[in-house]
């Protein structure tokens, strides 16, 4: 129970309380002469007096009601008139004196099981936090007042306030679910006033939206079921807020008339001298409903006095008791007080909070699409760059002609490695990377990237040596694309900064226990080593070290953050050791599983070299002109002929009427994409290879292009060697296929 009330107040209650527990009915009747209605129709009487503001004679319903049911013993029916008393000092907006009732029933509801009593109780409550603004814990109160009763009757108040509270949120698609479910009700008791006060809260929610015309619209039906019901108190605030109402829209002639109707309700309804007389017969009642817990206190007190002196220790011990009750309810009632503000506070905050993530959330996403997009826009120019230089070099120009196409290649290779790492960024930042699980042979993966790397090695006179470890078991389950992504940074990162030197590449079995093992990884250099001020950002953004760093050795400062991220998706950790002109080392473990099921395969792999290009007949798919050009140029360059298809369909009806050796489909195109143009092509043609070409993004996914029926993808703008490589796998391994 939350105490709301006054000291005195709170102090008569708790010595009430003790006596009402074990004589619940102390009120006697006053008046002389039994009432002749029932306590229904008292109640029901009250209630349509309260709806037509004749307040003085509500009360008095409630009294006779009240006094009927101590006669009675009718502990449910006296605790419903409490609620209903505490209901119309509501109305009067008398908080001392609801507290006051909703506080008696609060005693009574102690002794007997009544859950739509509770019910009523917490909707009370619910009504008295939402008047305080705690409109969260006001929702509360509802939610458990719910789970109490089905009373139709109760549930369509609560729904009332219910819509009330979530405008008052500025939820305003809950609110009006609920108004417009109270415009339609089927309640017996008070269905033309739950309408009347839905059009109200529909009225007062369409004026904060600034819809005005439907504002209107509600506040005069609610002034018309107000008048025909003769609902004063709605009468008097339709009327009040449709003068308003209409001088925003600037109909003064509207405004006035209704301006006036309020000066003669006033004068004829709502006069002083009426408003003096129902607070008049409300005080009145009030007092002499606690004149009646008095004098009952004070019989006991005198039967207390004229008792023996073992009564009269007993009544000290008791009256010391309540002393004490009665500071720790002072005390319970202040930390309820504390704890309903901070709880609304922090739920005010925690708005704050969703409001201020969904920002950031929206602020990241835009980034993220941004440099998707900027990505993908920029491979489509520097795959004709890249081509053409290719192209270029192959056509043996002269000497000074060779070095100005090299440095146009380096220049577009190094972009393109640039464009990668902030794709690269982009995806793990975007929580679009997912490790995979896949068989693969570790010594493999790190000999593949030494020899990628080795070019590299030899333009700075350095070497790079592999420390195996042969215990290693040959079959792994794991990522080897994501592995070989974290080695060939670490082995290009000591690369850059050894020269003359040598870089080590480490891979020892540190624990197997059945399938599951754990691998350390080191890479170490000789180079120019890292201070310790500088390995506390060494893993950032674009970080270096310094300024005389990025220019001497050039880069983007990505590929130690790509590690570190790429590593996080397996919940491994770079660690680093380095001392200044000496070296570094950057050393990690994984968690990796053994696939002792595997077979062992006999090691046979075939290079550009070992295919046979000339004779054979491929389709280009690209909307690109200079791409077209540039692609078919390089398979010309093999002997390869090509057909060109500007876009999907016209790839379908090529793929339809000629006969392919394979198909190289572009992705991003006009009309159907490349995915689209697969799927259909695979629907009558099932063994044709069909490597994708695109310039991958952020939403292309690998496994889509696979699903959509793609042998193989290789990303624009890509390595000639790679290019030539992947036709040749896919066609010539088809060939054998259907030879078989």
């Amino acid at each position: 129970m939350n105490f709301r009330n006054s000291h005195i107040t709170k102090t008569l209650l708790l010595f009430a309380s003790f006596f009402l527990l074990s004589h619940p009915l102390l009120v006697k009747g006053q008046d002389s002469i039994a009432p002749q209605k029932s306590i229904q129709a008292y109640h029901t009487e009250a209630r349509v007096y309260r709806h037509q503001n004749k307040l003085a004679q509500a009360l008095k319903a409630l009294e006779l009601a009240a006094s009927k049911a101590e006669k009675e013993d009718n502990i449910k029916a006296l605790l419903d008139t409490y609620h209903k008393f505490a209901l119309l000092y509501l109305e009067l907006d008398n908080r001392e004196t609801t507290l006051f009732y909703w506080d008696r029933a609060g005693v009574l509801l102690k002794d007997i099981e009544y859950p739509y009593g509770s019910a009523v109780h917490r909707y009370i409550d619910a009504t008295l936090l939402f008047r305080e603004e705690n409109k969260f814990q006001a929702r509360q109160k509802l939610e458990e007042a719910k789970a109490l009763s089905n009373d139709k009757n109760l549930l369509n108040n609560m729904l009332l306030l219910e819509a009330d509270i979530f405008s008052e949120l500025e939820n305003y698609k809950e609110a009006a679910t609920n108004y417009n479910a109270l415009l339609v009700n089927s309640d017996k008791d008070e269905r033309p006033y739950l309408a009347t006060q839905a059009n109200l809260g529909l009225a007062k929610m369409y004026y904060k939206q600034e819809q005005l015309d439907e504002s209107v619209k509600h506040a005069e039906a609610a002034l018309k079921l107000s008048k025909k019901h003769q609902f004063f108190r709605g009468i008097l605030e339709a009327n009040t807020f449709l003068a308003t109402l209409y001088e925003d829209l600037n109909d003064y002639e509207k405004s006035l008339t209704y301006t006036k109707n309020l000066t003669g309700i006033k004068d004829s309804l709502f006069t002083i001298e009426k408003l003096k007389q129902e607070v008049k017969t409300a005080d009145k009642i009030r007092f002499q409903q606690q004149t009646k817990v008095i004098n009952e206190l004070q019989t006991k007190n005198e039967e207390l006095n004229q008792s023996a002196s073992r009564s009269e220790i007993t009544a000290i011990l008791a009256s010391a008791f309540l002393t004490i009750i009665s500071i720790l309810a002072v005390s319970l009632f202040r930390n309820n007080q504390i704890k309903l503000k901070t709880n609304d506070l922090l739920q005010t905050k925690n708005k704050e909070l969703e409001t201020a993530r969904d920002a950031a959330v929206s602020a990241m996403e835009a980034k993220t699409n941004f440099l998707s997009t900027v990505t993908h826009e920029l491979r489509t120019p520097l795959y004709a760059v890249t081509g053409l230089t290719h192209l270029l070099l192959e056509e043996n120009p002269s000497e000074h002609q060779k070095d100005h196409l090299k440095s146009l290649k380096f220049s577009g290779d190094y972009l393109l490695n640039f464009i990668n790492d902030i794709l690269q960024i982009n995806k793990i930042d975007a929580a679009k990377l997912e490790p995979l699980n896949i068989e693969f042979k570790l010594k493999k993966v790190l000999m593949d990237v030494i020899d990628s790397l080795q070019q590299n090695a030899k333009d700075n006179d350095t070497r790079i040596v592999l420390d195996y470890d042969d215990d290693i078991p040959i079959h792994l389950l794991g990522d080897p694309l994501k592995l070989s992504q974290i080695i060939m940074n670490l082995v290009g990162n000591a690369l850059k900064f050894t020269k003359n030197g040598q870089v080590d590449v480490v891979a020892k079995l540190k624990d197997k226990q059945e399938e599951n093992l754990t691998v350390y990884f080191e890479v170490s250099d000789n180079g120019i080593g890292i201070s310790e001020e500088q390995q506390k950002n060494i893993f950032d953004s674009f970080e270096q070290g310094s300024v005389q760093i990025n220019r001497e050795y050039g880069g983007t400062g990505l590929g130690l953050t790509i590690v570190k991220s790429l590593l996080g998706l397996f919940e491994s950790k770079i660690n680093l050791k380095s001392t200044l002109g000496e070296g570094s080392t950057f050393f990690f473990e994984l968690q990796l599983k053994t696939d002792e099921n595997a077979l062992e395969e006999v090691p046979f792999e075939l290079t550009v070299d070992d295919f046979e290009f000339e004779g054979l007949h491929i389709l280009i798919v690209e909307d690109n002109k200079i791409n077209q050009v540039i692609t078919k140029k390089m398979l010309n360059k093999k002997g390869i002929t090509a057909d060109i298809a500007n876009n999907g369909h016209e790839a379908i009806d090529a793929a339809t009427n000629n006969r392919y050796d394979a198909i190289l489909m572009d992705i991003h195109m006009p009309g159907i994409s490349g995915t689209e143009a697969t799927k259909r092509i695979r629907k009558f043609n099932k063994n044709i290879p069909i490597i994708a070409l695109t310039a991958i993004s952020m939403d292309d996914s690998l496994e889509e292009f696979y699903e959509a029926g793609c042998n193989a993808v290789v990303t624009k703008p890509f390595k000639p060697e790679v290019f030539y490589q992947k036709i040749g796998e896919n066609v010539f391994s088809s060939k054998i296929g259907d030879d078989a």
